[in-house]
């Protein structure tokens, strides 16, 4: 980043007016501007798709914490993802663009980072918490140690102390075991469980009603408006097709060994309803067509778009060429999605798309 520094300077200019008056000085100030350097560089929001248009930032570094190269310092979340922010360099966080909670675009200014050796933490110089600083005028003088007090040990005697012991107890040990002593007699134990035993500590009868509030994620909020546009403006219809699925059933039965033992990977339904669903897809283009303004975009690939679970929500990511993929290939696939919704790892890209969705 290049700042510039401004520099005065004054010039005396001697203009004579005329032979019966004295001279007359004008001046001139002139800017003069010096470049400085720093080795500062701009840490971004990714570019959104079309479908998105803004999202949520929250912050997790400080201004002055330092950060190793591709340290997550922010997290942006969409409605339909959350995306992690990190730093293309090691360096120090010296400003944040944005607040916590604020509303980004694309490619939105993020922060500030400092690539530079030289950069001091904010923590530097701070002055220690703990250290105490000892007003040396209220401490009294600590007199020296007499010697008349020290002792002699050949002055010191051997001495024995001698411990009393209690009388017996009056209690009477329990039979070994093996012993045929009558056992009837005896209460039968209850076994408690320690989570018993901690509910009965724990819980507290209150009369109070309380009610707390949690503000919503981008992503919970476009849902609701969607469920209440689509409650709004669609006819509400839901229908069920019976097929048979015992080829389909008895086929993994038969398989499923075979299949974990060569692919180390299992053999699931969805991979036959997605294989599926592309091989009718090819046979009937329309449906696999888009609208787009006055046109009918007609595609020869198959993206079809499958729901995942991740701990934020549903994700619906995009297998892209399915017509190309095996059963393998798509479980695979599959999986990698899952790991990555439950690492919050799934990118713009990996939702991006899709001619057909399975949820």
């Amino acid at each position: 980043m290049e700042m510039d520094f401004f520099r005065e300077t004054h010039s005396a200019q001697t203009l004579p007016i005329s032979s019966s008056h004295s001279s007359v000085y004008t001046f001139t100030r002139r800017l003069h501007t010096s470049p400085v350097y720093f080795d500062l560089i701009d840490v971004r929001a990714p570019s959104f798709p079309e479908s998105v248009t803004e999202s949520c930032v929250r912050l997790l570094k400080k201004i002055g914490d330092k950060v190793s190269a591709d340290e997550i310092i922010a997290e942006i979340e969409t409605h339909k993802i959350a995306l992690n922010i990190t730093v293309p360099q090691a360096g120090t966080i010296t400003a944040f663009l944005v607040a916590d909670g604020d509303k980004i675009t694309s490619n939105a200014r993020i922060a500030l980072l400092n690539t530079s050796d030289d950069v001091k933490p904010v923590s530097e110089n701070k002055e220690d918490a703990s250290t105490k600083i000892i007003d040396t005028e209220k401490v009294k003088h600590i007199p020296e140690e007499s010697t008349d007090d020290k002792i002699n040990p050949e002055q010191t005697k051997e001495t024995s102390y001698t411990c009393s012991v209690s009388p017996k107890p009056s209690y009477t040990l329990a039979p070994a075991a093996g012993s045929e002593r009558d056992t009837s007699a005896r209460p039968k134990l209850t076994i408690i469980n320690k989570q018993e035993v901690s509910d009965i500590h724990t819980y507290k009868s209150s009369d109070t009603r309380t009610e707390r509030r949690e503000k919503m994620s981008r992503m919970r909020l476009k849902i609701a408006e969607r469920l209440k546009q689509a409650q709004n403006t669609c006819a509400m219809l839901t229908t069920f097709n019976e097929i048979d699925m015992s080829n389909i059933i008895d086929f993994r039965k038969k398989y499923a060994d075979q299949f974990l033992k060569r692919h180390n990977i299992k053999l699931g339904f969805m991979s036959a309803f997605i294989k599926a669903s592309a091989c009718a897809l090819l046979d009937s283009p329309i449906v696999n067509a888009a609208i787009d303004g006055n046109e009918i975009v007609y595609h020869d690939y198959v993206d079809i778009s499958v729901a995942v679970a991740s701990p934020k929500g549903l994700v619906v990511p995009v297998l892209r060429n399915v017509e190309n993929m095996n059963y393998a290939d798509i479980e695979r696939a599959i999986n990698e999605f899952g790991e990555k919704a439950k690492n919050n790892s799934l990118t713009i890209e990996d939702m991006n798309g899709g001619t057909f969705t399975i949820r």
